[in-house]
């Protein structure tokens, strides 16, 4: 039985005339993607054709989902909000405060001692407010989602990027930060500019090596990091038939790496075998009585190049596996070819560890591919020459996988079970074998490799792959094995070669778990009571912010970023993941990992006011103290990566009124609205040169702020000299609202009094 299944059927029951509706209205016919947005309108059925990358459209999402680390901060800002109870469907998944060490047993008991406040809060806020709580231990956010909660045709909001992982089972799952999860649990609307809409026609079957992780490895190198922005991925084709639900899952996940809005698969076999496997055969049932609606239309997927702005095509038959990185997921090198590559570029050869799970590759059939190669290793006497960790999807796939002997075929190899939580892949990783910053070569099935992501080390190059060739690369030791053409020397001093992965798609005797960790919320929590210590480290009240106002005059540079700065750049996880619910600690790492422009450091910027160098939050601490507002400027794809409003809400705490950049990643940028604050572009991309380090910022006509209309900056330099540079911005009236009023979650609460 389903989780929510009367609102699965509720959404089903409208969806055919809704979609009919929006056919009939946009003229032609429709892709996936199309059908569940006209689908899910605030409004109800259609009655406009929306303009793709132009038109902002207010949808009304099916439920949310949030992670530990950012359930802290949302829920806080939900408790400002005067609702007693979330308004659709919520669930709360402690997966990310859990550190890798020891092994499951010890880190989890660990976790549940060090994180007891963080995990008690969010117990009795869920349970106050009828959220659903699965506790520490139950397994990962994503992969927990799409075994109970993810269906076919469904909209779903979530505080983590990768939340695009349900597409694997046909939703439109977005990524989004704590504030727009709250204005959806407060019972509004939630506001997304109408995505381009990018298809991928898979034709061939994956074969021999190759993996449904290649598929969106291959992707990443085509399209960057930047490629997806603003639009939805659907994949279609004869390919996309012949992947399991899960597969598509992984390829859903890491559309996140290249930007995407999400990705998606239309509805078909895999998904129908997995939502039965998962004992959900009810949604099933649903689903099939519209199957047509829950896929692209035919004449879409017959002649793509009309109803998509882009497409691509992949040949699965031809196409061979991949390792990506470092420092980038989209740095896509074929395997066979990366020891030429890695040698010509000084990348260490020999691999310290390889690292099997996370939310992109934790499946039963990921364990069972990889553990087809480990199982080859005992038999064949072959001793593994790096370091194995693994951490499984959810208890359900852990429980079943000991159940099957998948587990201790890794055992036998001496690798260690880490919890079932994300542990290394957000640099929750305790490494022993490392003292210090030792270049060094891991490779793991994650979906991001930044610098310092997994262990905090800059010096680590982190290759990401399948399950089955992370652990084939494992076992050689080295980065330029090739298992389709190399051999291996046993302990006997044989040459072995290992064999192809096999996998199997779903456990022949079915799903299995003793104690899968979920907490029913009580009917009504008008009585539980939520307390927060005023002397707590982790936790903090907030206290709303004040607006801006439209005159903002004698601003400084606080930071000219240089080159890639990521939200872990701008608020970096591993140990600073403690401090998620209380702002003001955690605002003590705002902006150490960016790369100052002016000196090219990190955490090491000059204070205007004294003429002395400090750290990015002492000094924004000082101007903050003094009553100085601040600005930062960055290059592209600023705020890629995570989805943790963290990077936008600290900057907001120490007084930066605006960033500007070259270009946002897309969720960065919604945050940054939602705090209040202004997210600019530079209307020439040159002027970035202009911005000098002991610069006054005067904002010259913020009195007009209005949508589609640019602004004018000028920046007043220590020899007196100025420039006044031309900014763009992608505000509407809703978001200008949001500035005004100093937050959307203020311009909620006043709302919600009127």
């Amino acid at each position: 039985m389903a989780f929510d299944i009367d609102m699965i059927k509720k959404v089903y029951k409208t969806m055919p005339e809704r979609v009919d509706k929006a056919r009939q209205i946009v003229g032609k016919p429709l892709t996936l993607s199309e059908k569940i947005l006209y689908a899910h309108l605030w409004d109800g059925n259609p009655t406009t054709a929306f303009k793709r990358g132009k038109d902002y459209v207010d949808f009304a999402p099916d439920r949310i989902a949030l992670q530990d680390a950012t359930a802290q901060m949302a829920l806080l800002q939900f408790m400002q909000a005067g609702k007693p109870k979330v308004a659709v469907p919520t669930t709360t998944h402690c997966d990310h405060l859990i550190q890798a060490k020891q092994g499951a047993a010890p880190d989890l008991k660990r976790a549940n001692e060090t994180s007891s406040e963080v995990f008690d809060f969010l117990a009795s806020v869920s349970n106050k407010y009828g959220i659903g709580f699965w506790k520490p231990g139950a397994g990962i956010i994503h992969q927990v989602v799409l075994e109970n909660y993810a269906f076919p045709g469904g909209m779903m909001i979530g505080t983590d990027s990768h939340t695009v992982n349900a597409g694997g089972l046909g939703m439109v799952a977005i990524g989004v930060g704590g504030a727009d999860a709250v204005d959806v649990m407060a019972g509004m609307a939630w506001e997304l500019r109408f995505p381009k809409l990018i298809g991928v026609k898979l034709t061939g079957n994956l074969n021999g090596w190759t993996a449904s992780k290649d598929v969106i490895l291959k992707v990443a190198g085509i399209l960057t990091v930047k490629g997806g922005t603003g639009a939805i991925v659907e994949y279609f084709g004869p390919g996309a038939l012949n992947l399991s639900c899960t597969g598509k899952g992984t390829i859903c996940n890491m559309g996140a790496e290249i930007g995407a809005t999400t990705s998606t698969f239309g509805y078909d076999d895999s998904m129908e075998r997995f939502l039965r496997a998962t004992d959900r055969n009810d949604v099933a049932d649903e689903a099939n009585k519209i199957r047509e609606y829950l896929t692209g239309d035919p004449e879409v997927y017959e002649n793509p190049e009309a109803y998509f702005d882009q497409v691509i095509e992949i040949n699965l038959d031809t196409l061979r596996p991949h390792l990506n990185g470092p420092f980038t997921p989209d740095l896509a090198t074929p395997v066979g070819q990366l020891g030429k590559l890695a040698r010509e570029k000084g990348w260490p050869l020999k691999v310290e560890w390889g690292l099997i799970g996370s939310c992109t590759n934790s499946s039963y059939e990921d364990l069972t591919r990889a553990a087809s190669i480990a199982k080859q290793a005992v038999d064949k006497n072959i001793k593994a020459k790096s370091d194995f960790g693994i951490n499984p999807g959810s208890e359900q796939i852990r429980y079943t996988a000991e159940r099957d002997g998948i587990l201790k075929i890794f055992e036998d190899l001496d690798a260690t079970i880490f919890t079932n939580a994300c542990g290394p892949c957000i640099g929750q990783w305790d490494r022993s074998d490392m003292k210090g910053d030792e270049k060094n070569t891991i490779v793991h099935s994650f979906n991001r490799n930044f610098s310092k992501r997994a262990d905090g080390n800059p010096n680590t190059h982190a290759f990401v792959g399948s399950p089955e060739m992370v652990a084939a690369i494992a076992i050689s030791g080295r980065l330029d094995f090739d298992p389709m053409n190399d051999f291996l020397i046993n302990e006997d001093g044989e040459q072995v070669k290992l064999d192809p992965p096999k996998g199997i798609e779903l456990p022949p005797r079915g799903f299995d778990v003793e104690d899968a960790g979920y907490v029913e919320p009580v009917e009504d929590g008008s009585k539980v009571d939520v307390s927060v210590s005023p002397t707590s480290e982790r936790l903090q009240l907030l206290e709303p912010f004040t607006p801006l106002g439209n005159k903002i005059t004698g601003a400084k540079l606080l930071i000219k970023a240089f080159g890639k700065c990521t939200t872990d750049h701008i608020s970096m996880a591993g140990p600073w993941l403690r401090y998620r619910g209380h702002l003001d600690n955690i605002s003590n790492n705002m902006l150490i990992g960016a790369v100052n422009a002016f000196g090219k450091k990190t955490n090491f910027i000059k204070n205007q006011l004294t003429g002395e160098f400090g750290g990015v939050p002492d000094v924004a601490r000082d101007y903050k103290a003094k009553g100085i507002l601040t600005i930062v400027v960055g290059d592209h794809n600023y705020g890629e990566g995570s989805s943790r409003e963290h990077a936008a809400m600290e900057p907001r705490h120490l007084g930066v009124a605006a960033v500007l950049v070259k270009s946002f990643a897309r969720i960065h940028e919604t945050n940054l609205k939602k705090q209040g604050m202004l997210g600019l572009t530079f209307a020439n991309e040159s002027d970035y040169d202009l911005i000098q380090e002991d610069d006054t910022i005067n904002f010259l006509d913020l009195d007009q702020f209005a949508p589609d209309k640019p602004l004018h900056i000028e920046f007043v330099h220590a020899d007196g000299s100025k420039d006044v540079i031309k900014v763009n911005h992608t505000y509407n009236q809703q978001q200008i609202d949001w500035y005004n009023e100093g937050s959307a979650l203020n311009l909620i609460k006043k709302q919600s009094v009127s």
